[in-house]
């Protein structure tokens, strides 16, 4: 093949054609990448419905792109190759490097572009990423070998990336200045809720208040008002038979209409006063549930007040909206709220910190910045009996995870209070 030789310029043409190619293929996966599907749903016409399908189903699309541009990578190392023994060869040598710091570059340009507007620029490209996936029965068949050999292709791991993605781009945010601590914390709140169950946060049922049925009218009216809670449960013979949970405006108005009665007439006296007709038919739920989908149900069934039991049916505790809410926004109080003297996390004089056994691993970590794990336990005195396979006696003290964690009082099997310090800072 010479110079003159036809077939050596429409190799060139070729070699042209194939460099575009694998060009807008790499600015077609990067506008596949960084596209916003809700941009998209907000786009009339069928090419950005087209296009959000494409997003949609963003892995399989980008892997038959990706096989494209492997394609016209290949076709054009080979083309050039076909040309350089036509040039002397220095040309030869210099057309080959040139080639190669073009490829690069024009990709790396092609990327960058297609990020920078990457709804319009799918758009564009929409045509050829139709056409690409043409070539999308290889990808199924390397998706399909895959399984065969036990490597299964999760479709929710894109999610669970971009998930990842924002929490590292909000910590990033954080870390660098941009952001409030309180305002890192509610975000990453926000965004865990899908992660989370109820077991995690729920009020521990030693920690219920709870309305005896047996109890006369008077003492439960006594026990209701003196409550700062405005729904307690409701119980027969025992604390695990949960008959219904009463409302302190519902029995309100009962007691009124049994003092008072219609028009002021008078009515039958609190003494006729039956608190199970009272309450409100209860509302189960098992202790696996996500937060964010308790959280939906809360909203769609206009409740604010859930039981959690475990898989046999017992009573674990109790969650409301509230207690969800707080894990985005933090603590929430009103006027009716005991605030304990005693706070949960307190910094002694000799550095230590004294912590409520009760506090969840969670807030703690969301305090003070801490990466103790919580996938064994849910409270910190959990994770101290977790790590030493045992319950500690007061006095005992444990090394782990970074920490240095002292026993500071226990009540029969209960760690009520913990020392734990920073290793660095001893």
């Amino acid at each position: 093949m010479t110079l003159s030789d036809p077939s050596f310029w429409l190799t060139a043409v070729a070699v042209l054609v194939s460099f575009l190619l694998s060009a807008l293929c790499a600015a077609a996966i990067s506008a596949l990448a960084t596209t916003s599907a809700t941009k998209l749903r907000a786009m009339p016409g069928k090419r950005a419905k087209t296009a959000l399908r494409l997003v949609e189903n963003a892995a399989h699309t980008a892997a038959t792109l990706a096989l494209v541009d492997l394609l016209a990578t290949l076709a054009t190392v080979i083309l050039t190759l076909r040309l350089l023994p036509a040039l002397p060869l220095l040309e030869s040598l210099i057309m080959a490097v040139a080639l190669a710091l073009l490829m690069v570059f024009a990709e790396g340009l092609a990327r960058s572009l297609a990020a920078a507007q990457p709804e319009a620029s799918l758009l564009r490209l929409l045509p050829l990423v139709q056409l690409a996936r043409l070539l999308s029965p290889p990808v199924r068949l390397s998706r399909a070998l895959l399984r065969r050999i036990g490597i299964a292709i999760d479709p929710n791991d894109q999610m669970s990336a971009l998930r990842d993605d924002i929490a590292g781009a909000i910590a990033l945010g954080h870390s660098g200045g941009a952001m409030e601590k309180d305002d890192r914390d509610r975000l990453l709140g926000a965004l865990d809720l899908s992660d989370r169950t109820v077991d995690e946060i729920m009020r521990h049922r030693r920690q219920i208040e709870m309305i005896n049925a047996a109890d006369s009218p008077g003492d439960i009216l006594t026990q209701m008002l003196a409550s700062p809670h405005s729904r307690l449960p409701v119980y027969r013979d025992d604390e695990e038979n949960i008959v219904g949970v009463v409302h302190t405006k519902d029995l309100l108005r009962e007691v009124d209409r049994l003092v008072r009665g219609e028009h002021g007439a008078g009515g039958e006296g609190l003494q006729a006063l039956d608190i199970v007709k009272v309450a409100m038919k209860p509302y189960f739920i098992p202790d696996t549930t996500a937060l964010d989908e308790q959280m939906r149900e809360f909203l769609k069934r206009r409740t604010h007040f859930a039981l959690v039991v475990d898989e046999y049916g017992g009573l674990q505790g109790l969650i409301t909206l509230e207690d969800i809410l707080e894990e985005i926004v933090g603590e929430i109080t009103d006027e009716f709220d005991v605030v304990s003297r005693d706070s949960a996390l307190k910094r002694g004089e000799n550095g230590d910190y004294l912590v409520d056994g009760a506090m969840t691993i969670r807030d703690l970590n969301r305090a003070m910045d801490w990466h103790l794990p919580d996938d064994e336990a849910n409270t910190i005195a959990g994770l101290v009996i977790h790590e030493a396979q045992m319950i500690p006696a007061e006095g005992q003290v444990f090394h782990f995870h970074g920490f240095r964690l002292e026993v500071a009082q226990r009540r029969e099997n209960r760690l009520t209070k913990l020392k734990l310090r920073p290793l660095q800072m001893i």
